[in-house]
C-alpha cells in the first residue's frame, strides 16, 4: 500500500514521521489555510499557494485584503494542511499532515531572499510580489498531525525534528539563486533527465525553481517536480557533487 504519490515523501518514509513531514512541505505548492475569523472568532479555511524556507519553514504571500490577512493579524495562531494524496486511487491511503503554529509577517530584513524562493516557485507570483499591499508569511510550525495511510498516525514536536537544522549550511542559501540560474541555463538536459528518468515524470520543459540541503524543485508549467537528494547538502560545491551523482545515476 502507497504511502504518497509524491517519490520524495516515499523516499522519507524510512527516516521517520518529521522527515515525512518535511517531506511533504517541500514536495506541496499549495495548502488549505484555517483561520478564525477576526470579526466572529468562527473557523475560516482558505486556499493559499505554498513554499518553504531551508529549514521547512512555511512561506505564504497573503494580500491585506484578504479575510485570511486580517484574521491573522487579530491572531496568529493558525493551521495549514497539507495534502499529499492527489492522484492517488484510495486518497485516503496517501499521507496528509496539519501543521500547527503561529503566521506572522516575515521581517523586512529577512524579506528578499525568502520573497525570490517563494517567487521562484509561483513564477505568476512575480505579477503582484512587489504591490504594496502583499506581504510574506512565515509559519513557526510548533507540530504537527501527520497521516501517513490507515494506521499511521503520528504528532510530531517542534524539538522532534520537525524542522530541518540548517546550522552551518548559510552558504547554500547564498548560492542558491547561482546554482538554480546555472543549472537552467547550461545544464537542462540534466533537469531532464532527473524529471524523466529518476521521476517518472516524462515530457520536456522542466526547469529547477530552488534548491535546499534536502533536495531540489523542478517545474514545468503548472506541474511541480521534488527530487530528494542522498545525503544532505551545506554548499554549492556539495550541490554540485549531488547533482552530478543524480545524473550519473539516471543515465545507469
Amino acid at each position: 500500500m502507497t504511502v504518497s504519490n509524491h517519490p520524495a515523501v516515499t523516499a522519507a518514509a524510512s527516516a521517520g514521521p518529521a522527515a515525512m513531514v518535511r517531506a511533504l512541505l517541500r514536495g506541496t505548492d499549495r495548502a488549505a489555510l484555517a483561520t478564525r475569523l477576526a470579526a466572529t472568532g468562527e473557523p475560516y479555511a482558505s486556499l493559499v499557494l505554498l513554499a518553504v524556507d531551508h529549514a521547512a519553514r512555511p512561506l505564504l504571500l497573503l494580500s491585506d485584503l484578504a479575510d485570511h490577512s486580517r484574521n491573522l493579524k487579530a491572531e496568529p495562531s493558525a493551521s495549514l494542511l497539507i495534502d499529499g494524496t492527489a492522484g492517488l486511487a484510495e486518497p485516503l491511503t496517501g499521507a496528509r499532515a496539519s501543521l500547527q503554529g503561529p503566521i506572522r509577517p516575515v521581517p523586512a530584513a529577512e524579506r528578499p531572499p525568502l520573497l525570490d524562493r517563494f517567487v521562484a516557485r509561483h513564477p505568476s507570483a512575480a505579477l503582484y510580489a512587489g504591490f504594496g499591499d502583499f506581504a510574506l508569511y512565515r509559519m513557526a510550525p510548533a507540530r504537527a498531525h501527520l497521516v501517513a495511510g490507515f494506521g499511521r498516525i503520528h504528532w510530531v514536536e517542534a524539538e522532534a525534528g520537525l524542522l530541518f537544522d540548517t546550522r552551518g549550511m548559510a552558504a547554500l542559501a547564498e548560492a542558491e539563486g547561482d546554482i538554480v540560474a546555472h543549472m537552467n541555463d547550461d545544464h537542462l538536459d540534466a533537469i531532464a533527465l532527473y524529471a524523466n528518468v529518476l521521476l517518472d515524470r516524462p515530457g520536456a520543459g522542466w526547469r529547477m525553481t530552488g534548491i535546499d540541503p534536502e533536495g531540489c524543485d523542478l517545474r514545468r508549467g503548472g506541474e511541480i517536480a521534488r527530487l530528494p537528494f542522498a545525503t544532505p547538502v551545506h554548499d554549492a560545491a556539495a550541490a554540485r557533487a549531488e547533482l552530478v551523482r543524480l545524473v550519473r545515476a539516471s543515465r545507469r
